[in-house]
């Protein structure tokens, strides 16, 4: 295992197509829930420990081996919102691209053949960390990071709001998220059925809202 590998997944700049999702930031900030930095920190420490936490279990069993099959489907009947899974698999998608470039292996191989339409994202994750050398706990922390860093990178180019504001936010945020990953790696260690479950129906509301508008800066 090599904590480079780890710093090489999570970052912002490896090509898996983040950038142009906001994880429900932009309606959000539209319906006006998100105007500043406080506000912002409300909205991603909610969707940490709700999408995220989902989102750090799922990435946690695929980084263990878990049948990816079965975590796929329990990806499906944690995403109620047809939005939303259409953006994990597209995202799963780029982000395949992404990690078979960089970590060729048979374990993305096998993945890609038995979902050519894409994966869940998450799924897509733990495979990936798992063929990096990357452990279930390196998984869940880069799923609970996406989970409010995306938001956050988002507000930034919506709101104009500072950086250096945005950042602090996820600063904050920091043992909130560790809490969130060993909480999903746990879970993850005792099947796919034990699996977080936790709900956020305004996200997957709006979700279908924002996939609707005619003009949007983010694809989700």
């Amino acid at each position: 295992m090599t904590r480079s590998a780890l710093l090489v997944l999570a970052d912002g700049r490896f090509p898996a197509g983040g950038h142009a999702h906001s994880g429900g930031a932009e309606a959000a900030v539209k319906a006006g829930r998100v105007h500043d930095a406080a506000s912002l920190e409300a909205f991603c420490r909610g969707r940490l420990h709700t999408a995220g936490l989902t989102a750090a279990g799922l990435a946690a069993g695929a980084a263990l081996g878990l049948d990816p099959h079965e975590l796929d489907a329990a990806a499906d009947a944690r995403t109620p919102s047809p939005a939303l899974r259409a953006a994990a698999r597209r995202l799963g998608r780029q982000l395949m691209r992404a990690a078979r470039a960089t970590w060729p292996g048979p374990g993305l191989d096998a993945l890609a053949a038995a979902f050519p339409r894409g994966a869940h994202q998450p799924v897509v994750l733990g495979v990936t960390a798992r063929a990096a050398g990357l452990g279930p706990e390196d998984a869940a922390h880069c799923a609970a990071y996406e989970a409010v860093g995306g938001p956050a990178t988002a507000t930034v180019r919506l709101l104009g709001l500072d950086p250096y504001q945005a950042t602090a936010v996820l600063a904050r945020l920091a043992a909130e998220m560790d809490e969130v990953a060993a909480r999903a790696t746990a879970a993850a260690r005792e099947g796919v059925d034990a699996l977080p479950a936790a709900s956020a129906p305004l996200l997957d509301i709006t979700a279908e809202q924002h996939a609707a508008w005619p003009v949007r800066l983010f694809a989700s």
